[in-house]
């Protein structure tokens, strides 16, 4: 199996030049570059060799036999890891029984979780234990990019005296990514602590004028901590994905 990633391209190559792959064997290997219709779905094995990425699968709204189907194409023609995000239980349930394995969290599965063999020390932060699913999706997303992240939870601003007790760890990090909801004032908090990039995720977590979100959103874009990067509301997927390019 090819995993479309430089240094495998590399080898498939290098193959073909020393004799030890034929060429009908490579065009066999690269037949499915750049990508290949699944049903309704064009899965897109060409990602990584020009993002670094692979490309995840996104769940909602698709039918567990979609996800099945996706999934499948992703494990058959691929070494690296293979991601699917929002998925329903029964969906969830429906694609682990027909590709076992898959390490789940959150609405998440993971499938061949690599090695963690990124350097860069990440930290995840959630102001609240109602943000842990969005902390839970973020996290497995930055191991499938081969990340080993730390995880800090339940440190809001309601109680500051809680992230103090672990400053050393904040201010140590190579990155923090924050997860907030309500007001999501702990971007700025946190933004103003370190020199490590900071990527701010607001959440649906909040009473009436949070607006599910909206409020910590446009607060962290009008964060006056300079340079803190923001992005959708309960998207820790998109968290770990901007943390993964900044670190590359």
């Amino acid at each position: 199996m090819v995993r479309m990633d430089e240094q495998e391209l590399r080898t498939l190559v290098e193959g073909v030049r020393t004799g030890a792959l034929s060429p009908d064997d490579a065009v066999a290997r690269l037949r499915r570059l750049p990508f290949t219709r699944v049903g309704d779905s064009l899965v897109d094995h060409h990602r990584e060799l020009r993002q670094g990425m692979p490309e995840a699968i996104y769940g909602q709204g698709k039918t567990a036999a979609q996800c099945i189907e996706i999934v499948g194409e992703r494990l058959a023609h691929g070494s690296g890891p293979v991601l699917l995000t929002r998925v329903a239980t029964d969906v969830e349930t429906a694609v682990h029984a027909a590709h076992p394995g898959g390490e789940a969290r959150a609405g998440c599965v993971l499938w061949r979780r690599p090695a963690a063999t990124r350097t860069a020390t990440v930290l995840v932060i959630s102001a609240g234990t109602s943000d842990v699913p969005v902390v839970d999706e973020c996290v497995l997303t930055l191991e499938a990019h081969g990340f080993n992240p730390g995880r800090l939870t339940d440190v809001g601003v309601a109680g500051l005296h809680r992230l103090l007790a672990h400053i050393d760890d904040v201010t140590t990090a190579d990155a923090v990514v924050v997860v907030a909801g309500m007001e999501g004032a702990l971007a700025s908090v946190i933004g103003g602590l370190t020199a490590a990039p900071v990527v701010a995720v607001p959440t649906s977590v909040g009473y009436g004028a949070a607006l599910d979100g909206v409020t910590a959103l446009l607060a962290m874009h009008a964060s006056c901590a300079s340079g803190v990067t923001v992005v959708g509301i309960d998207n820790g997927f998109g968290a770990a994905c901007a943390v993964a390019r900044m670190c590359r």
